[in-house]
């Protein structure tokens, strides 16, 4: 099992590496599928998101890709959220198995909504542009309330699923601001995902929903792998890859819903 998660956490990365997207979203499906509970597969995934992504922060920011003061905003509706959301994880007098559905349920929902802004990420980036001026016309401190909110929802979402950072906070952010280029956009989540996935994987350490071992095997194999899949990105079409793994994490929700 130690070869089976190394390799896993290599086809993850190689596929992050090429897409930008899916870290969450794949990995704790797949360790739901190797039998391991839901959450201990989100307690560790959100750690092994939060070390990963850390490189990726490295270069942005080395190539100017991150907007800090937007990172500043979402980080400080997303991290309270998610120490409240731990907080009512761990006060909540509940059984396991119940939790574990709570969580399968909710990461079912999650699955198909990051399913559906993959697939639609062009149109809704098109209808964004089209709109501009409408979020234009707001005032600064209206968008920085509404970014704040996007980040409470983000910090909700990711602690209770470890899946929403990437693709559903890259999506709210190209509705807010419209005219800032894509690559800074993608660099700004990358930097907000570190600190959250932090402290809800610290958090989910501190409820004993962490595989240490596990979480060892999976970087093994995912650092390489975004490491090949970033130096391949483009030898196969976005057109191929985007609906495919939006198809795929639908699949997935549905199973995990039903």
């Amino acid at each position: 099992m130690e070869l089976v998660y190394v390799l896993s956490g290599l086809a993850v990365g190689f596929i992050v590496g090429m897409t930008g997207v899916g870290g969450g979203s794949l990995m704790t499906p797949i360790l739901l599928f190797f039998g391991v509970s839901p959450t201990t597969a989100v307690g560790t995934d959100l750690l092994y998101a939060a070390i990963t992504k850390a490189g990726g922060v490295v270069v942005h920011h080395k190539h100017r890709n991150i907007d800090w003061r937007l990172t500043g905003r979402l980080a400080l509706g997303s991290v309270p959220a998610a120490i409240l959301t731990l907080w009512v994880l761990h006060h909540l007098h509940t059984d396991v198995q119940a939790m574990n559905v709570l969580i399968k349920r909710t990461l079912g929902f999650a699955l198909f909504v990051t399913a559906i802004a993959i697939i639609f990420k062009q149109q809704l980036l098109k209808f964004a542009q089209r709109h501009a001026g409408d979020w234009l016309q707001m005032s600064d401190r209206k968008l920085a309330v509404l970014t704040v909110l996007t980040g409470v929802t983000l910090g909700v979402i990711v602690t209770l699923t470890s899946i929403g950072a990437g693709a559903l906070g890259t999506v709210a952010l190209f509705m807010l601001y419209p005219l800032i280029p894509t690559v800074r956009l993608v660099g700004t989540e990358i930097a907000h995902a570190v600190p959250l996935t932090l402290v809800a994987g610290l958090g989910h350490a501190g409820l004993g929903n962490i595989d240490w071992h596990l979480l060892g095997n999976l970087l093994c194999g995912s650092l390489p792998g975004i490491y090949i899949g970033s130096h391949l990105s483009g030898g196969v079409p976005d057109k191929v890859l985007r609906p495919a793994l939006a198809i795929m994490l639908a699949i997935v929700g549905a199973k995990l819903v039903v």
